[in-house]
């Protein structure tokens, strides 16, 4: 069974990472955004439709870079700039995502994300398992 209780506490955990994390969602390997949590005092940035559109594109996308990893090497996290936020995709293990939406001042993204989000997933990644069908 999937701990979403671990799910839930880890999502707030990465959200306190740093105050440029506006939002923070897990998602597997089939594009269900398992949990999601957003900084509070902020409006909603996405609808919950939209959020799970967000889901799907990204590990979409990602899925389809992984045919030419053998050239590029192995994604480490795929970071997009938009006007009213940026968001990056972390993958966790083959059947887990982290999506992360950041406010659209932040330029330290690589550094956050290498230095304080990937050790975090790197401490807690055997917690990440997906449950036998």
């Amino acid at each position: 069974m999937l701990d979403y209780e671990f799910l839930n506490s880890f999502t707030k955990g990465v959200l306190q990472l740093d105050k440029s994390i506006l939002w923070v969602g897990i998602t597997n390997k089939y594009s269900v955004l398992l949990t999601g949590e957003l900084k509070q005092g902020i409006g909603p940035l996405l609808t919950e439709e939209e959020n799970e559109d967000f889901s799907s594109g990204s590990i979409t996308r990602y899925v389809s870079l992984k045919k030419v990893t053998s050239k590029i090497g192995e994604t480490i996290y795929a970071f997009g700039r938009y006007r009213n936020f940026c968001r990056a995709t972390v993958p966790i293990n083959d059947d887990f995502y982290l999506l992360l939406m950041f406010d659209p001042k932040i330029r330290k993204f690589d550094n956050l994300i290498t230095k304080k989000i990937i050790p975090l997933i790197k401490e807690h990644i055997e917690k990440f398992v997906m449950p036998a069908d």
